[in-house]
Parts: C-alpha cells; sequence; structure tokens
C-alpha cells in the first residue's frame, strides 16, 4: 500500500508492506518494495525523482527509505541496524 503524505511534509509517502504465509504480517522497512513502487510513481509522475518514503509507523517504527532516480535507474538508501549476524556453511 501506498498513500501520499500532505503537501509541505518532508515525507513524500507512507508506504506499507504486508507478507502473505507464515513469517510477520507486515515488513517494517522494504528497499526492494520501495524501489518497486518507485518505478511505478515516478514513471506514471506520481512522484519526483527524488523523495522519502516512510515506513513501518503503524507498527511504531519510524523507517526512512530515500529514493532516487538517476536515468533508468531507481537508488534506495537509508540507515539500518544489524539485529542478528550469523554463517552458513555449505
Amino acid at each position: 500500500m501506498i498513500g501520499p503524505h500532505p503537501a509541505g511534509s518532508q515525507v513524500g509517502f507512507e508506504v506499507r508492506a504486508f507478507i502473505p504465509g507464515d513469517a510477520a504480517a507486515e515488513d517494517p522497512v522494504t528497499g526492494s518494495f520501495n524501489a518497486g513502487a518507485a518505478q511505478w510513481l515516478i514513471r506514471s509522475g506520481r512522484a519526483p525523482e527524488s523523495y522519502l518514503a516512510a515506513q513501518g509507523t503503524v507498527l511504531g517504527r519510524a523507517g526512512r527509505v530515500h529514493v532516487d532516480a538517476v536515468g533508468e535507474d531507481i537508488w534506495i538508501g537509508g540507515s539500518s541496524v544489524s539485529c542478528i549476524e550469523g554463517f552458513v556453511l555449505l
């Protein structure tokens, strides 16, 4: 789900990504979803080439995703926090 924030807000859009199946019902912040949404929003003229998206607000998270279109490329950025680390030996 994607909805615009009011004009003049620091954030351009509120984004929510729901996950079907056994996983958590909603992902607090998803870069890949924002990248796909940005392609549609920017190319359809609904968003400028650079904007800030909020995600996770309803879950009590203040996720912020920076979106920039450079030519045909969409760049996604923001801060992250590592919560778990692990290794797999194949």
